[in-house]
């Protein structure tokens, strides 16, 4: 723990239920690992949390300027959570450019901590100040705390003595290394503010920095100034204090979408007993399931870094075809290249799985912001009839189940599935159950073995239609494969216009006919009149907007789609019995053209293609429009008007 200081006497403790954070500065000032690090302070501590990382798509912008960016925001709470909170209740800034870059975001009466020593005239000037807001005026509706994290950084680093000798010798860090501690600083300083454990945090730092005696001595000392800071100070009136969530029973641990993909995926090898192969290409954001499989490959899993995008692919689909579970990751881009061996793959009938971490498009677009606009691209993005199922997580949690859940459907129908994950998972961060391992689904499969006659590669199973699975190399089992258009039951070579259209209605009825849950909607009142819904990350926003429009009295019906392709089966009679279907998303409206053309309903969309996920409030005001209500804005249980 960090050493116990005197503390100011009027100091008072205030309950919360929640508290949103943010951290904010140089994209090189290490404000990812800040938040993530007090995001597993919380985690230990045992509250909800929901998480909304946000950085830069270059690796290194030009410091200081607003390009150069990063933020991370959390929000913790002794109460269930599904969203990181639509403002910062505290907001920490590392230099000028970071408070123009947020301060837009943060409501009046909110608290700012700002690194005073980074507020010079040369900083002021790259983030367009034309002069200091710490001193002019004009953050007076805002509760403002200027300490020097810098200067104060550098003080506490000076006074780690050199080691000269033994395992843990070192000559101390000079004054630009220890500048880089201050993050920190500012982790200590929000840990005392908010009663976060710290033993997690130093045992952490010593874990990391262990072959650097000189970098665990600098940031343990930074870290247990910004903690002393805090006590001492008299500029901290307010202690506050969040307790532990009532979560349900079970062990649980922090994790990211993409961390929760890799683990699924892992699972998925094991529970089918085939061995895991990945074929893929570094891309934003998806790289992070490839960094994670790579260090698994004691559970049988092989990680191939493909040259590009379709070598990936191409690998993965090999794999597939020798017997062992195909997986290639990506973002739209990618898919884009992939997609004609995923039309391979729909003509072979091989079981793979293809995860799209959605971005901002098109082409490059934004690499490092959210989106949900390749859904179509996922459903039709193939030449010819190429029906593919479509799932979709709705929280990093979820991405476990979810992949999952399409291997299961990928091993025992013989077919590509596409999970579409997008960035708010894929790097946000919440609590998650780990699940005891009987209750994960069997997976195992049959391959084919030689029978009396002769071996028909597309003779079809009556309840899954799948083909069976040989693996080359067996015994009796020769068959052709390929891309062109298969004779049904032999798989010959076949150009006959009744075959082909037969084969085509026999790959879009396995789809059709692949058993998914039914879609579960809430509606407490039973008599709501409007329903929500919607897919992928838009979950927690939809369902925090339920919630406050059925407190004001208004009854709203809330579901939400993990299976886009086949729908579930109870999905048009869901539609029909609601006055207003209205779909937020974020793109132009996909779903909701899905839906209007596959059910000849109404579908109000609700869409934003602005990088960043729905905020709940901005949600609210646009279903509240759409109603034809008056827009109102809510408080948060902080008390801060909205």
């Amino acid at each position: 723990m960090a050493p116990s200081a005197p503390t100011a006497p009027d100091r008072r403790t205030e309950q919360r239920t929640r508290v949103v954070v943010r951290f904010a500065g140089d994209s090189g000032d290490g404000m990812q690992l800040t938040g993530d690090r007090f995001t597993a302070e919380a985690a230990e501590f045992g509250n909800d949390l929901a998480t909304l990382p946000n950085f830069p798509a270059e690796i290194r912008a030009p410091q200081g300027t607003l390009p150069g960016v990063s933020s991370f925001q959390l929000q913790f709470a002794s109460t269930d959570i599904l969203t990181p909170g639509d403002r910062p209740d505290v907001l920490v800034v590392m230099n000028p450019a970071a408070l123009e870059a947020n301060l837009a975001d943060l409501p009046a009466g909110g608290v700012i901590i700002a690194d005073v020593d980074q507020f010079t005239r040369r900083n002021l000037a790259k983030a367009g100040y034309a002069a200091d807001p710490l001193s002019d005026g004009s953050l007076e509706r805002f509760t403002v705390h200027a300490v020097a994290m810098t200067s104060l950084t550098v003080a506490a680093v000076a006074q780690t003595e050199p080691v000269h000798s033994g395992p843990h010798a070192h000559a101390g860090l000079g004054k630009r290394d220890a500048e880089r501690a201050k993050n920190m600083f500012a982790l200590g300083l929000l840990s005392w503010m908010y009663s976060r454990p710290t033993d997690g945090t130093e045992r952490w730092l010593q874990g990391r920095f262990g072959s650097r005696p000189d970098l665990v001595a600098a940031n343990l000392a930074a870290f247990r100034a910004g903690h002393a800071y805090g006590e001492t100070t008299e500029s901290f009136s307010v202690v506050i204090e969040v307790g532990p969530a009532a979560l349900p029973a079970g062990t649980y641990r922090q994790i990211t979408g993409n961390r929760a993909l890799a683990y699924g995926i892992v699972a998925a090898g094991r529970r089918s007993g085939l061995p895991v192969f990945l074929g893929s290409y570094p891309i934003t954001p998806a790289s992070d399931v490839l960094h994670e499989l790579s260090r698994l490959k004691r559970f049988d899993v092989t990680t191939f870094q493909a040259e590009d995008e379709i070598a990936g692919v191409g690998a993965a689909l090999g794999a597939a075809y020798g017997g062992a579970l195909g997986v290639t990751t990506t973002s739209g881009p990618g898919i884009a290249l992939k997609s004609e061996t995923i039309g391979l793959a729909v003509m072979t009938e091989l079981p793979l799985l293809v995860v799209d971490v959605q971005r901002g498009g098109p082409s490059t677009g934004l690499p490092t912001k959210t989106e949900q606009a390749d859904l179509l691209q996922a459903m039709f993005g193939r030449n010819g009839e190429s029906p593919v199922p479509v799932l979709a997580p709705q929280s990093p949690g979820d991405a476990f189940a979810i992949a999952l859940d399409a291997a299961r459907i990928a091993l025992t129908y013989r077919t590509p599935v596409l999970v579409l994950s997008d960035g708010a998972i894929a790097n946000g961060s919440e609590p998650w159950r780990i699940p005891a391992v009987a209750d994960l689904p069997d997976l195992r499969v049959r391959f084919a073995t030689a029978g009396d006659g002769p071996f028909l590669p597309y003779s079809r199973d009556p309840e899954t239609l799948a083909r069976p699975w040989a693996v080359p190399g067996t015994p009796g089992l020769e068959h052709r494969i390929g891309g062109l258009e298969k004779a049904d039951g032999t798989g010959a070579i076949s150009y006959e216009p009744n075959n082909h259209e037969a084969m085509v209605r026999l790959r879009q009825a396995k789809v059709d006919g692949i058993v998914v849950p039914d879609l579960a909607v809430d509606d407490p009142s039973g008599h709501a009149d409007v329903l929500l819904l919607g897919w992928g990350s838009t979950y927690g926003p939809i369902v925090e907007v339920a919630r406050r429009l059925r407190a004001a009295g208004r009854p709203i019906a809330q579901a939400h789609l993990r299976h886009l392709n086949p729908l579930p089966r109870n999905t048009g009679d869901v539609l029909r019995r609601y006055r207003r279907v209205i779909v937020p998303e974020m793109n132009l409206g996909q779903l909701a053209l899905l839906l209007q053309g596959r059910f000849a309903v109404p579908v109000t969309p609700v869409t934003k293609v602005a990088g960043q996920p729905f905020g709940v409030e901005e949600l609210e005001v646009r279903v509240l429009r759409e109603l034809g209500a008056e827009s109102h804005a809510v408080g948060s249980d902080t008390g801060v008007a909205r």
